[in-house]
């Protein structure tokens, strides 16, 4: 058996029958390049003979009353393929709407934690002849990055690639008696663990005042302005998805000498003013978006969430899109120093000290008093990009067009945007609560426009450059 770390075992207990803490990805998949052609038996046939080379796909939680510490990862004997693969349509006429509000629904439906904590439905009947793959996951299971990485085991860079080598599952059937012992052992230590990062938290914390003092932090949580979609959320899910063009991301980071990831946020920024403003709801202060860090390779603690996370402001009250651009990567460059002085394992390790009794029903007592309506927005929404191959991947001989991800909605902050870099294109995933954001599809439809006028400005930087050489190209 395999011990859940507190961060992976948090995302169960903070899940409410409105708050659900899974990740789902949606593969649009190009079926003519199958060598021997599509065919939904092959397909299962193919996804059971794969699941040996990612055990975690057969491993299921295990607990007992008698176990004080968090629950285990212990493999399911009893595992069916049936419970997790779905084959379903999606209605007439089978366009992007029809499919997005078939992913907003799968989304909406939490996962069975008797079994593995994930499902895969095939959507066929697509208008312009594709093949959609939705996969669901818990994320006390994966993060962004390992989700991804489970997805690319699942592919090839060729579509005639053999079958991967199965790989052996290290955690067994699970021991009530051993899960129970353990399990107090390391209760009883918790005190030496608190001792041990309560000197470095307090530094954290003073380190922070100082920070804001010189203005070189990164904002601090409950100071975003509330928008529409920072209130308490319902179990109802909606999705939008697009496709930007990662050339002209890469036109824009290279034109203004900036990062590929301040262009992603700048273009996600540009989109939510244009969309509060038109709407009469943009807010007079900057939206602050909460980005999860990977600290893969850099964390020696135990789990598979290997994240921290830093709150970064949006300068979404700055009407020009290039001083957006400019002011947004320079505060990202102060928010990821500060986040690394804070550590890689802070998050890790105080959320070792969380407990399904106190903070289940802290979670579900503040969700039905509406607590995310009465106090400041802690953040206005969570942005993530995760990096993606620049090869085409095939999915079972598919190639993979798109790969759209959406991530978990959190009370008081109903919104969510995930970007995914995948051969030459930009996927980003948006997903909501429909009562929040009710038009999903105009915030998504604001994206290529703005990252069209960004490179619209890059163009224009570039010509200047070209006649002016000493022409900065952050300070213009």
């Amino acid at each position: 058996m395999q011990r859940l770390s507190g961060l992976d075992a948090g995302f169960l207990y903070l899940e409410t029958p409105s708050q659900h803490l899974h990740i789902c990805g949606l593969l649009i998949l190009d079926p003519s390049t199958v060598p021997d052609g599509y065919d939904y038996r092959i397909v299962r046939q193919e996804i059971e003979a794969r699941l040996d080379a990612v055990p975690a796909f057969r491993m299921k939680l295990a607990d007992n009353r008698f176990n004080i510490d968090h629950p285990v990862w212990v493999d399911d004997k009893d595992f069916d393929l049936d419970r997790h693969l779905h084959r379903v349509a999606v209605p007439s006429p089978g366009s992007r709407v029809e499919l997005a509000e078939m992913c907003g629904h799968i989304a909406a439906q939490p996962l069975d934690r008797s079994k593995p904590l994930w499902e895969m439905w095939v959507v066929e009947g697509l208008d312009d002849g594709s093949i959609a793959m939705i996969l669901k996951m818990h994320h006390a299971s994966v993060d962004g990055v390992s989700g991804a990485a489970m997805i690319a085991q699942l592919c090839s860079l060729d579509p005639n690639a053999p079958r991967p080598e199965a790989v052996a599952s290290e955690v067994g059937g699970g021991n009530d008696i051993q899960m129970a012992v353990t399990g107090a052992v390391n209760v009883a230590l918790r005190p030496l663990h608190l001792a041990r990062i309560l000197p470095s938290a307090v530094s954290s914390l003073a380190s922070w005042v100082s920070r804001a003092r010189r203005g070189d932090a990164m904002p601090a949580p409950f100071t975003a302005p509330r928008t529409p979609f920072n209130s308490t959320i319902t179990g109802h899910r909606a999705v939008a998805f697009t496709q930007l063009e990662l050339a002209a991301v890469k036109t824009v980071k290279n034109a203004f000498g900036v990062k590929v990831n301040d262009v992603v946020m700048t273009v996600v920024a540009s989109a939510l003013r244009a969309y509060l403003d038109g709407r009469g709801e943009l807010p007079d202060s900057p939206l602050v978006g909460m980005v999860p860090v990977s600290v893969h390779g850099e964390s020696d603690r135990p789990g598979r969430n290997q994240v921290s996370g830093m709150f970064a402001g949006l300068h979404t009250h700055i009407e020009d899109p290039v001083e957006r651009l400019r002011a947004l990567a320079e505060a990202n460059a102060v928010a990821k120093d500060h986040n690394s002085a804070l550590g890689a394992n802070m998050l890790q390790d105080w959320s070792e000290f969380m407990g399904a009794s106190v903070f289940g029903a802290a979670m579900r007592t503040y969700a039905a008093l509406r607590l995310a309506d009465k106090h400041p927005a802690i953040h206005n929404l969570v942005i993530s990009n995760v990096p993606g191959p620049p090869q085409a991947l095939y999915f079972l001989g598919a190639h993979v067009t798109a790969l759209y991800p959406f991530g978990p909605l959190f009370h008081g902050a109903g919104l969510n945007i995930t970007v995914v870099s995948l051969e030459d294109k930009v996927d980003v995933g948006l997903i909501t609560c429909p009562e929040l954001v009710p038009d999903l599809w105009e915030l998504s439809d604001d994206l290529a426009p703005a990252l069209d006028a960004l490179v619209a400005a890059a163009e224009e930087m570039q010509a200047r450059t070209e006649e002016d050489p000493r022409v900065d190209k952050l300070g213009g």
